[in-house]
């Protein structure tokens, strides 16, 4: 009996994976499945268990652990953090003279994908009426760009030299030659924050003397389901947390080749009475290669699973808003959701 309950709980909890495939991998915790174990939903027992962990935060990116969900909300988490957390980008591209190598549409399209560093919560979004009727936009909705430049030779160059570098003035166009342009009170509003480009360094153009840039353009609010260059992150991803157990003591030479099997610091080896033998110091940095299943002496020593319910989240920001900040935008969008479901379940309507 005690053999069975230990095989449902597996079930139930693990995602194990075998030599020639993945087994648990649907969900099986529903209602009356399984005999002695009540899976209703418990909205207490889902609070006791539900926990988030960071486990290492910087500027640009968090890494972060959701225990106790389902891969449902946490793929929903995910998708909200790629399309729906919005952003201020450039929508509005108005060139004036655009003299260099570049096409007018390449140019714009370049333009519209570099993050620019402005706080989405403190604009309105832009709807159409008010685009057509106002073109320049108000102060609460849209961001003026300006960039103007023009190349020239370098009177101080040396008739010898071939470097582009020291021949030509302003050859280079970068991120940082866009220069924010306030709208009515702007300059008061955001007097102690920087509006601009996030990234200084991003190449836009090449020029040579005599060619010019003279742009204007437009950021407005928006989401990344409308497109990219609005979505705040380079990347949201997450996994499933690894769980190694060895079934029987590794010793020796099979040891070391059950080490190198896994990423560096998985497995380690301690000396017990002169022997070397292996022990899992820690499982959360496997990356699921699968390369001790090749060993024929090894792969029965081994149970490679994942936790069903402990997903490892990374989120790497494009620079727009912090990390953390991102993460607690998407709850808010999560929660959104959520109320406007349940409203319309309260509407007449659904009667």
């Amino acid at each position: 009996m005690a053999a069975t309950v230990t095989n449902v709980e597996e079930i139930r909890s693990r995602v194990i994976l075998g030599e020639f495939g993945v087994k648990n991998v649907h969900t099986t915790d529903f209602p009356r499945n399984y005999p002695g174990h009540d899976d209703s939903w418990d909205k207490q027992k889902f609070k006791k268990n539900f926990r988030m962990d960071i486990v290492h935060l910087d500027e640009s990116s968090i890494e972060f652990d959701m225990v106790g969900i389902d891969a449902a909300i946490a793929n929903a988490f995910r998708r909200i953090l790629l399309a729906e957390v919005p952003t201020m980008a450039i929508e509005k591209v108005f060139i004036y003279n655009n003299t260099s190598i570049v096409q007018d549409e390449v140019l714009a399209q370049r333009l519209g994908l570099i993050p620019i560093k402005a706080d989405p919560r403190l604009f309105e979004y832009r709807n159409d009426v008010e685009e057509s009727a106002e073109e320049e936009g108000s102060e609460i909705d849209t961001i003026k760009l300006q960039l103007k430049i023009k190349c020239s030779k370098n009177p101080r160059a040396s008739k010898d030299s071939s470097d582009p570098q020291e021949l030509y003035l302003n050859h280079m166009v970068y991120s940082r030659d866009i220069q924010w342009v306030p709208i009515g009170n702007q300059a008061d509003v955001f007097s102690n924050s920087s509006i601009g480009p996030v990234y200084d360094d991003i190449l836009i153009a090449q020029l040579r003397p005599g060619q010019e840039l003279d742009i204007i353009m437009h950021c407005v609010k928006g989401i990344g389901k409308d497109h990219a260059k609005f979505s705040p992150v380079a990347t949201a991803s997450y996994r499933l947390l690894p769980e190694i157990t060895l079934l029987e003591p590794v010793e020796g030479e099979m040891a070391e080749r059950l080490k190198r099997c896994f990423s560096r610091g998985v497995i380690d080896l301690e000396d017990i009475n002169g022997k070397k033998v292996a022990k899992v110091v820690n499982s959360r940095l496997d990356t699921c290669s699968r390369e001790v299943l090749r060993h024929s002496d090894l792969k029965n020593l081994v149970k490679l699973g994942r936790v069903r319910d402990h997903f490892i989240f990374t989120v790497e920001s494009t620079g727009i808003l912090p990390p953390e900040v991102l993460v607690m935008e998407a709850i808010k969008v999560l929660m959104a959701k959520c109320q406007r479901f349940l409203n319309e379940l309260d509407s007449p309507d659904m009667e």
